[in-house]
């Protein structure tokens, strides 16, 4: 049986796997991703050179390795575990699985421009993927009585909403804290909307 990069990466991570991530994410907060330097991450994680490559192959595959640990140790260790509470709407319930996610993007607006910069690359796949398995029972258990239709409809939505805010923010379009409240609005009409609908078929 063969066993993938990702998979070999992603098991058991030893001290020295951590230093060198938690070294990408420090240089991504403070220097641009093309400046990223694995000669620069090895000297600050204590390992050699040769691991380095050894572990990841190659830079980009090292960095998109990088913020995809940060993005579990921070944004998705936050999930809750029962997303939607008695009596409360379906908007807040998808809120409250939502907000944990962005808010320490917001936090770190160099690691949302990396994100974004991975995300569209040929393996950025891998993030999406990741992140789907993450947030995926949170949000169900919040959507747990929900038309499936409507289900695939807003997942299409929210991801094409939250790319395209991602690469207007790394564009310079945008405040980083524009991100959240569009997504809260976004959530906010289509729930309701939803919600309007279902209420006038019952009645």
């Amino acid at each position: 049986m063969t066993v993938s990069r990702d998979a070999v990466m992603e098991s058991a991570l030893g001290d020295g796997e951590q230093r060198i991530r938690a070294a990408v994410v420090e240089l991504l907060e403070t220097e641009d991703y093309d400046a990223i330097q694995v000669r620069e991450v090895a000297r600050r994680a204590r390992v050699s050179l040769s691991k380095i490559y050894k572990l990841y192959g190659t830079r980009d595959e090292l960095i998109l390795a990088a913020i995809n640990w940060w993005m579990a140790e921070n944004a998705y260790a936050s999930l809750p575990e029962h997303a939607a509470q008695p009596g409360e709407s379906l908007h807040v319930a998808l809120m409250r699985v939502l907000r944990p996610i962005f808010e320490p993007l917001e936090r770190h607006p160099r690691l949302l421009a990396a994100y974004f910069r991975v995300r569209a690359s040929t393996r950025g796949e891998m993030l999406v993927s990741h992140g789907l398995e993450a947030v995926f029972p949170a949000a169900m258990a919040a959507l747990v009585d929900v038309d499936i239709e409507f289900v695939q409809d807003i997942d299409a939505i929210l991801q094409s909403l939250v790319y395209g805010l991602m690469g207007r923010f790394t564009a310079g379009e945008i405040e980083v804290t524009d991100i959240v409240p569009a997504i809260d609005r976004t959530v906010f009409w289509l729930t309701s909307g939803y919600e309007a609908t279902r209420t006038h078929q019952e009645m």
